[in-house]
């Protein structure tokens, strides 16, 4: 690998500074830096420079629903996102609740070459939610799982997430819950409230992830384990989780950026695009996650990434599948609901979208510090940009973004996995 010096780059929003790469590791940083003979020079003036960005959640579909996202799909559009590192969550086809699964993604993402994959393990059987996955032989795969996950499911029955929890509790594993009550939600298609009144829609009860959140973090507790929410969406979970962290108990939390921007509002337009689980919520709630966020009660945003074919979407609302593309968008919402409006700075969002969530999935080599000796996982983002979303640009195979047609700020123009670009000027290279 030739040396990669990056010239006048905002290190973490900060003042202008020179970053040396040599090989896989940052070589040297400070102002004025020669470059040396034969190095590549990027010109990063006016850019900000952050570590890899890291997702805690992200559905690459295979093994199984390739026709809607790969490995090698997904981890480009993460790369182009400005993601070095991504963990797949298990609702894969065969489940990935064996060794041999996780370890299937995990290889897959090693060949793809545009980010790490780390695998999530499912907590049950088939999800189905009565027998513990493989946990401990998955985690002791090549993969390593460390961070396990019925997502897209709740592990409703409290016997079972209390073992799931003390079974993590011996390799310091983390239980990663989507919560959702099935009995409050049976039929639910959008946030009860005002607005699923008026359009006659079933109603998802805030309650229906409270209550769920609220026994999890006493189970934790209770047992002295790990717990991480699943895209938090309402402000009394907000509460729960501020209220556990209180009690110094091992809680974390995560939020997705269409639940930082779009609210219940947007489903008026009968539009499956906006379609979610969990639902778009109201704007008081939207407010508090941003609040939340910036204030560290939420520790970090994941975009719950969720390619769908376009028939899966394009369809009835009653009819269509819920989830939302999100891994090239996430950085532009985040500047735009939290940086412009001046909750977070840039050293926040690095802390949100690298730092903790490689702390949480405990993820080595990402999430780093920039600073010498420190692996070259990288991402340059030029703050200034403003363009319209056009997903017909995307890397993802799949398309159904919200932000069609929106105006967004901030976009990467380059990334760096260990020293090595994997996106040029918002081209993947």
């Amino acid at each position: 690998m030739s040396k990669i010096l990056i010239r006048g780059a905002k290190v973490l929003g900060g003042d202008p500074q020179d970053v040396l790469i040599d090989g896989e590791r940052i070589e040297a940083v400070g102002s004025g830096i020669e470059a040396p003979e034969g190095a590549r020079v990027v010109d990063a003036e006016g850019q900000i420079l952050l570590p890899g960005l890291v997702d805690l959640h992200t559905h690459l579909r295979e093994p199984g629903r390739e026709d809607s996202e790969t490995v090698l799909t997904g981890t480009r559009a993460a790369a182009k996102g400005g993601y070095t590192a991504v963990h797949a969550m298990a609702n894969t086809f065969p489940v990935a609740d064996t060794a041999g699964v996780v370890e299937q993604v995990w290889r897959l993402g090693r060949e793809s070459g545009y980010c790490d994959v780390q695998p999530v393990g499912a907590v049950t059987v088939g999800l189905e939610g009565k027998k513990l996955a493989e946990l401990g032989a998955m985690h002791d795969s090549a993969a390593g799982v460390m961070v396990f996950s019925d997502d897209g499911i709740c592990v409703d029955d409290a016997v079972i997430m209390r073992r799931a929890l003390e079974y993590v509790k011996a390799f310091d594993g983390v239980i990663a819950q989507h919560a959702q009550e099935p009995r409050l939600t049976e039929g639910a298609q959008m946030n009860e409230g005002v607005v699923s009144a008026e359009l006659g829609l079933g109603g998802w009860p805030a309650v229906a992830e409270e209550s769920i959140i609220a026994r999890d973090v006493l189970l934790a507790a209770h047992v002295g384990s790990r717990v991480h929410i699943c895209h938090l969406s309402t402000a009394g979970s907000v509460e729960i989780v501020r209220w556990a962290k209180s009690k110094g108990w091992n809680v974390t939390a995560e939020v997705t950026p269409h639940h930082l921007l779009l609210t219940d509002e947007l489903v008026r337009s009968y539009d499956p695009v906006y379609k979610v689980n969990p639902p778009l919520r109201t704007e008081h709630d939207v407010m508090a996650l941003r609040e939340a966020l910036a204030d560290g009660t939420i520790d970090c945003v994941a975009t719950d990434h969720a390619p769908h074919p376009h028939e899966d979407k394009d369809c009835e609302w009653a009819a269509a599948a819920m989830g939302m593309v999100g891994l090239e968008t996430a950085l532009s919402v985040v500047q735009h609901t939290m940086v412009d409006t001046g909750l977070l700075d840039w050293a926040g969002v690095a802390d949100r979208m690298s730092f903790r969530p490689a702390v949480i999935g405990r993820l080595a080599g990402h999430g780093r510090p920039l600073a010498v000796g420190e692996p070259a996982n990288l991402t340059l983002l030029d703050p200034s940009y403003r363009g319209v979303v056009d997903p017909a640009g995307f890397a993802s195979r799949s398309r159904n973004t919200p932000y069609q047609g929106r105006e967004l700020p901030g976009r990467v123009t380059h990334t760096f996995l260990r020293g090595r670009a994997t996106v040029v000027d918002g081209d993947l290279a």
